[in-house]
């Protein structure tokens, strides 16, 4: 049952193999949660010197137990959906993926993966800190999981949105209900992979389909939409009070004499535009069917997701690039640092940080349940380790269609709202290639590109595989979207929706 944890996490690093090895060199073990000292003190590997195949078969364990354990699917289509993602995603060569094989413990809930026969690693869900990678060199996790509980009541009994209580009033005369759920057709039309469409107006929930196998209630992977809840996590404290976005980054790593890193605001980490050195594209290669994959050396920018390290010391021990606010570019180590600000802000307040999110933020806007993903070291991975609903995104999407108002509490502040969909100065000299049209906010995408089919005052949460939140307040309307991954090289299930967007915002007219 998630929450309920039947052993310490602690004791669980301490294999019997460990245990004799100390009592043999005379030792006694200390409070340590690990066999071999403060993991804090070991230096954290270099993502290019790693094991491409281990960090490989270490995603495909960790995507595989959140399908069968937070996402609960049927085992043999978890299997199938979590090799998709991890030749796709984690970027596993194919000659790799086809000598992995996979053990699913049901009793343990855990999740072994192995390459030929040699090589194995393994993921266990932690309940409510989700699944989670072992280290390599420890069976086990460096910190004791904290169950999330929501203080709302059954969403059976509240009405949307902060509930899941339908109105049966007729839809509003300028919505044609036909053409509505017409258009929502399109985006589930074959070879489209969308998994779960909502479409809210006017802070009402009028259209939503799911597709089969999937109900309202399943957690999906939603990728890096996570930052764009990083984003408004920060956004949270800002209307408390506690931070200010045009502040220095308050990162204890980066103010030593001399230091250039000093002067990344809390703003540039917003933008993407910090300029630390976090490679990606560099390390990228062609394989011979078209897809990219990872070459020799393995990328900084996926290396969160599957190196089992400590994300946050990682992310901010890196050297800076280019002068901040110069150059933006889309790497996960500017969502990270957020991450370990949201962290240390938190816990300086006396606060528990694993669960800041359901307190502050889900509990107010009606999410029940959202699996947030940690590290080994209890560091949430939210560049985009999170699972959730289409009701859920909605949910946050509204949020921001009310300009951070909430049945008349304020939770964002009107500049803030401003702040994440105004293109970002940086992003007007994109991967430092010159001048191009600016199309990130701050933590959101903006569609001065028209990358949708929607106004050009449109802005969106984007993860991989096709999820998407997309908030047009000229419309008044918020459309979400998550997909079983889509991964072709056509985005079909982008276009399929593209399609339906047009066809949704065709069917409810102007008043």
């Amino acid at each position: 049952m998630s929450g309920q944890y039947p052993y310490s996490a602690c004791r669980s690093l301490v294999s019997l193999s460990s245990v004799l090895l100390v009592l043999a060199a005379g030792l006694v073990p200390g409070a340590s949660c690990t066999a071999g000292g403060d993991p804090g003190a070991k230096p954290i590997p270099e993502a290019k010197d790693q094991d491409i195949g281990s960090l490989g078969v270490a995603g495909y364990a960790k995507l595989l137990c959140s399908s069968v354990f937070v996402s609960e699917m049927e085992d043999a289509v978890a299997i199938e959906h979590s090799r998709r993602v991890t030749r796709a995603l984690v970027r596993l060569p194919a000659e790799d993926m086809a000598q992995v094989t996979e053990s699913i413990d049901h009793e343990n809930r855990l999740v072994r993966a192995t390459l030929r026969g040699a090589l194995t690693r393994t993921a266990r869900l932690y309940g409510d800190q989700g699944c989670i990678i072992h280290p390599e060199d420890h069976d086990g996790i460096y910190f004791d999981p904290v169950p999330v509980r929501t203080t709302l009541p059954d969403a059976k009994t509240l009405p949307w949105p902060m509930g899941d209580l339908l109105s049966d009033d007729p839809l509003p005369p300028e919505v044609d209900e036909e053409k509505l759920k017409a258009a929502v057709e399109v985006a589930f039309e074959p070879p489209s992979r969308t998994a779960g469409l909502v479409v809210v107006y006017k802070g009402r929930l009028v259209a939503e389909r799911y597709a089969e196998g999937i109900t309202k209630d399943t957690l999906m992977e939603s990728w890096s939409q996570g930052k764009s809840l990083t984003g408004t996590l920060i956004g949270r404290l800002e209307q408390e009070g506690l931070l200010n976005l045009e502040d220095p980054a308050p990162v204890p790593e980066w103010q030593g004499p001399g230091d250039e890193r000093s002067k990344i605001t809390i703003a540039d980490l917003m933008r993407m535009s910090s300029g630390l050195e976090f490679t990606l594209y560099e390390r990228l290669v062609k394989s011979p069917d078209g897809r990219l994959e990872v070459g020799p050396q393995y990328p900084d920018h996926y290396y969160p997701y599957v190196g089992a390290i400590d994300v946050f010391r990682y992310v901010v021990s890196r050297p800076l690039q280019f002068p901040p606010n110069t150059v933006g570019r889309y790497r996960n180590c500017d969502p990270l640092t957020l991450g370990y600000i949201v962290k240390r802000i938190v816990q300086e307040q006396g606060q528990e940080y694993l669960t800041y999110p359901q307190r502050e933020l889900f509990d107010k806007i009606g999410i029940r349940r959202m699996v947030l993903d940690t590290d080994p070291y209890g560091n949430f991975v939210l560049s985009g380790y999170e699972h959730g609903t289409p009701r859920d995104w909605a949910r946050i999407g509204l949020l921001y269609l009310q300009r951070g108002m909430w049945q008349g509490t304020r939770l964002l502040s009107e500049d803030f709202v401003d702040f994440v969909r105004t293109p970002a100065p940086a992003w007007k000299n994109e991967e430092n290639r010159g001048e191009s049209v600016a199309r990130y906010g701050g933590m959101w995408w903006v569609n001065t590109k028209g990358n949708w089919a929607a106004p050009e005052d449109a802005y969106y949460a984007a993860g991989a595989g096709g999820q998407s939140t997309v908030v047009i307040p000229s419309r008044d309307l918020v459309l979400a979207r998550l997909t079983d991954y889509d991964d072709s090289p056509e985005a079909h299930s982008k276009n399929r929706v593209n399609q339906a967007l047009e066809g949704i915002l065709a069917a409810i007219g102007t008043e």
